[in-house]
């Protein structure tokens, strides 16, 4: 069997997924074009927002909203802040995606609070393609405990960036040809393994010790793929390793 997608075969698959990716969905580019043009913001954060709208969903489901409500609140809060360009206003907390879109979610719902329409809230249009039916299945199997809604926002925020970290990875397996060694490997990687190394050897006709090898690169190749997914989502590069630490503090609450 051929070499690991970890090994240099890689390299190339990593400046293309950075220059199809990362460079469009930075956040650090959003902000730059709301500075220069907050016309010219919108795609990107289109992009960003598709990926992480299902904590806002939560977020306003444990707030009590019904939910059909919460997905016209979700919709509604989406075309508010893609058509108002809000990123050129001056805003402290803009620093961190997740905090930005949180923060704009409460003053958003404060205000529609405060309207009080008798207008259904987006139902009339959809600004980003979202699969409520799936949200709501996942929102149904979330724990309940006493975590404030915040709390449950921030850990779904995790959740969510380490759900798009593996999936990217499995891509670039999948492009490699290696989708049946990210398969067989996927649990270890997440914790939830069942099959010994032994047993995945004989299953993928490899020796135990090449497979504990294309373990070790996995999990190194996911850890800087995970860095990469944060860097997106930060204006300074610098609080990577801070957000890191806080986005497994908020796992293991």
């Amino acid at each position: 069997m051929s070499s690991d997608p970890a090994d240099s075969s890689l390299s190339s698959n990593e400046q293309q997924w950075r220059r199809s990716r990362f460079v469009t969905t930075s956040w650090t580019v959003v902000l730059q074009a709301a500075a220069k043009d907050p016309t010219k913001n919108s795609d990107a954060l289109a992009i960003l927002c598709e990926a992480y709208w299902y904590p806002l969903y939560a977020f306003v489901r444990r707030l009590g909203s019904a939910p059909d409500d919460a997905e016209d609140l979700t919709q509604s809060f989406f075309a508010d802040l893609l058509a108002k360009s809000k990123l050129a206003k001056s805003d402290p907390d803009r620093g961190r995606f997740r905090t930005f879109l949180l923060t704009s979610l409460q003053n958003f719902l404060k205000n529609e609070h405060r309207k009080n329409s008798a207008i259904k809230r987006g139902g009339q249009h959809s600004i980003l393609s979202l699969d409520f039916e799936a949200a709501e299945s996942q929102f149904s199997l979330e724990p309940v405990h006493e975590r404030t809604p915040q709390k449950a926002f921030d850990r779904n925020w995790a959740l969510a960036v380490l759900n798009q970290v593996l999936q990217s990875l499995e891509q670039q397996y999948l492009d490699s040809g290696k989708s049946e060694l990210f398969d067989a490997l996927k649990s270890h990687l997440v914790g939830e393994a069942s099959v010994p190394y032994s047993a995945l050897a004989v299953n993928l006709g490899m020796k135990e010790g090449a497979i504990k090898v294309a373990m070790h690169r996995l999990r190194e190749r996911y850890g800087q793929m995970l860095r990469l997914q944060i860097a997106k989502t930060i204006e300074d590069s610098a609080d990577v390793d801070q957000e890191l630490r806080y986005l497994f503090e908020v796992l293991s609450d």
